[in-house]
């Protein structure tokens, strides 16, 4: 189940009366006027659908929506698998305490809601497994190493210049889109397309678009750096496999350095399902490897523009306040 974003047509007329509402919101617009249309359907259930060159089809609208937490809370315990009744309670209870309309708590808590809950979209599906993190077994992350707990310190918000604001504050990079790709507050939604000799993933979020690489060249030398690494691909049985290095910023999953390396797997549990695992290992600062998995829902929808860059309000307001709160403190 899943809030149907018909509702974006509807945010695109806001957008039409309301200019100076921030780029965060006009990323999930359509354009004024336009309407929702369908994807082509897809075939009734049954053997899994093969391209011309005999690997499984993965194409299509991918949405990563999710309820399920990322790390497993104390209530679960040692369950790594929960009951249906379980994961329904659970679910309605995030939704709930996500409610953006609540105007419970103090002042701080309501301005951190920033906008109504008409605007966000996490999704109302949640799965049976207990945390999206499967490795380690306890569905939680390993331990930070020292560096990575000076990282974790050193998470200062800096507001002296545009360029010290996070890229997806500044419509570079997606806040969910990765990789690697992680549910988040709304645009969880990819489209991927596959040759013989490529894979596109395309992110609604900041449309960011990821080609590649089957052809079986190496990565690139370290010194050729990318926002969003280099990736390369195989295929593994029925699994494709994409293998990412030489990302060019830090920061790329919480506090991660540009020597990570990512490891990612899509396979196709059923005609509506595409599996998405993922290994992340950066010593730097996780004392081990560790693992997430989210399975992803086929969606018969089309993937809107993310126009962000356009009037970003949102990052002029930023600043502006940062300069209000030094001249308050004088």
């Amino acid at each position: 189940m899943t809030r149907s974003r018909s509702l974006r047509v509807l945010c695109a007329l806001a957008f039409a009366f309301a200019p100076a509402i921030g780029a965060t919101l006009a990323a999930q617009s359509a354009p004024a006027g336009s309407t929702r249309a369908s994807a082509p359907p897809r075939p009734a259930k049954g053997p899994a659908l093969r391209t011309p060159d005999g690997r499984p089809d993965l194409q299509g609208t991918w949405d990563f929506a999710q309820l399920t937490p990322f790390e497993r809370p104390g209530q679960f315990g040692e369950k790594s698998v929960l009951s249906d009744v379980e994961a329904e309670e659970f679910g309605q209870n995030r939704i709930t305490q996500d409610n953006k309309d609540r105007r419970d708590g103090t002042a701080d808590q309501d301005v951190a809601r920033a906008y109504n809950d008409f605007w966000w979209d996490f999704g109302t599906r949640v799965a049976k497994q207990a945390s999206l993190v499967v490795d380690p077994p306890n569905g939680r992350l390993p331990a930070l190493t020292a560096d990575g707990q000076k990282k974790a310190a050193n998470q200062t918000p800096k507001y002296d210049n545009v360029e010290e604001r996070p890229l997806a504050e500044r419509c570079i990079l997606g806040f969910n889109s990765g990789p690697p790709m992680m549910p988040s507050a709304y645009n969880n939604n990819m489209q991927l397309v596959q040759t013989p000799t490529q894979v596109l993933i395309l992110n609604e979020m900041v449309h960011s678009a990821r080609v590649i690489d089957l052809s079986g060249r190496p990565h690139r030398p370290a010194s050729m750096r990318f926002l969003t690494g280099d990736s390369i691909g195989r295929w593994d049985g029925n699994t494709l496999v994409v293998d990412t290095t030489n990302f060019s910023t830090e920061g790329n999953f919480r506090f991660s350095t540009r020597d990570m390396h990512l490891v990612e797997r899509f396979s196709l549990e059923d005609d509506s399902t595409l599996r998405y695992e993922f290994t992340m290992d950066d010593p730097a600062v996780w004392a081990s490897k560790w693992t997430a998995s989210i399975p992803m829902r086929r969606s018969d929808e089309l993937i809107f523009e993310y126009a962000c860059h356009e009037a970003n309000y949102g990052l002029e307001g930023v600043l502006k306040g940062a300069r209000y709160g030094e001249k308050a403190k004088r």
